[in-house]
């Protein structure tokens, strides 16, 4: 047999509401979920909650515990005492539509708002190639299942109605972040998106969207801290700005103007037939490549007087330091990697 416990839960809809309190039966093992659904069951047939996997992997069934946003399905009852009275309220930053379940469109207005994967040109789908550690870069940010607790606790969407029009929010940073890290993108837009469109330059990184994350995703540190870094080096460093004032902004941006560069052959070792191809003084096929052929490291070029060109100062050279640091451990040898973080 369990034991009784106080339960206060949030009733309403969108005209107002207010907690009501009740007495429900709570066994040994069970999570804020199944305690909804007894009280379903047994005192409110009408108490309105959304839910589907119970598994913590769909992400519906998200509220505020205690006044901690959480999932229902993932909150044990054993973390709570006994004598403890447990609220129950849905989540703050989104409108209520009735009891516990908000709405949520907000995320899926910005989810539509936000360019889709690029596939490269001339590279069909089952030929693509990437590096192991490219994948690993951004699977974290694939673990994400739009619980939308991030999105609920960051202060910049929660207390400031008038910032949601300009304002993504970190669910939708880490897929942004995602997209630039991937290496097969052929859009090459996604920090001027991040801070025209999606408003980055709002979030001040307090970190309350990483510890609310249900898979402990580092959303702040490996997906928004990096965003901004880039797009602080690709409008905001003084070289570059030089540059936007000698040439044309519509020129600087269209990558169609920025000058070719010859990508070199890979080594030997790194593809099969790569040796062959070396020794042949040919390049390699692009579909026996690792992943798509990005820029190398180019030596600056320097003209006839010996002087480095005007237009130098406005590129962005590839190779730049990772954000990861140095002391990251690869699984592949140094000389096949490829650090893409322009």
């Amino acid at each position: 047999m369990g034991t009784k416990r106080q339960f206060r839960v949030w009733r309403g809809d969108d005209t107002g509401g207010k907690l009501e309190s009740y007495q429900v039966e709570v066994n040994e093992g069970e999570v804020v979920l199944d305690i909804i659904h007894r009280l379903q069951a047994t005192q409110a047939p009408d108490l309105a909650v959304r839910w589907n996997c119970k598994a913590g992997k769909c992400g519906s069934c998200s509220m505020e515990i205690n006044g901690k946003p959480r999932l229902g399905c993932m909150t044990r009852m054993s973390t709570f005492t006994e004598t403890e009275v447990v609220t129950v309220t849905p989540v703050r930053a989104f409108p209520v539509i009735r009891d516990l379940v908000t709405d949520v469109s907000y995320n899926y207005q910005k989810a539509r708002e936000l360019p889709a994967f690029a596939p490269p040109v001339g590279v069909a789908p089952g030929e693509y190639r990437m590096q192991q550690v490219d994948v690993e870069r951004s699977q974290e940010f694939r673990k994400c299942i739009e619980c939308f607790l991030c999105q609920n606790v960051c202060h910049v969407v929660r207390d400031h109605e008038e910032n949601k029009p300009a304002f993504s929010g970190p669910r939708f940073f880490i897929r942004a972040a995602e997209l630039d890290m991937h290496p097969l993108d052929a859009r090459d837009d996604r920090k001027e998106q991040a801070q025209k469109a999606q408003g980055i330059g709002y979030c001040n990184i307090t970190k309350c969207c990483t510890e609310v994350c249900p898979e402990h995703i580092k959303i702040t540190d490996n997906a928004i801290i990096p965003m901004k870094e880039r797009v602080v080096d690709r409008k905001f460093d003084p070289i570059v700005r030089l540059g936007r004032k000698i040439f044309r902004r519509d020129q600087l941006d269209d990558p169609a103007n920025w000058p070719a560069e010859e990508i070199p052959a890979m080594s030997g070792a790194s593809v099969p037939g790569g040796r062959e191809a070396a020794e042949a003084g040919v390049q390699a096929a692009p579909e026996q490549a690792w992943h798509h052929q990005a820029r190398l490291p180019q030596a600056a070029p320097v003209g006839p007087d010996g002087h480095l060109p005007v237009s130098e100062i406005a590129l962005d050279r590839p190779a730049a330091s990772s954000p990861y640091g140095d002391d990251v451990t690869f699984p592949l040898p140094p000389e096949n990697l490829n650090y893409r973080h322009e």
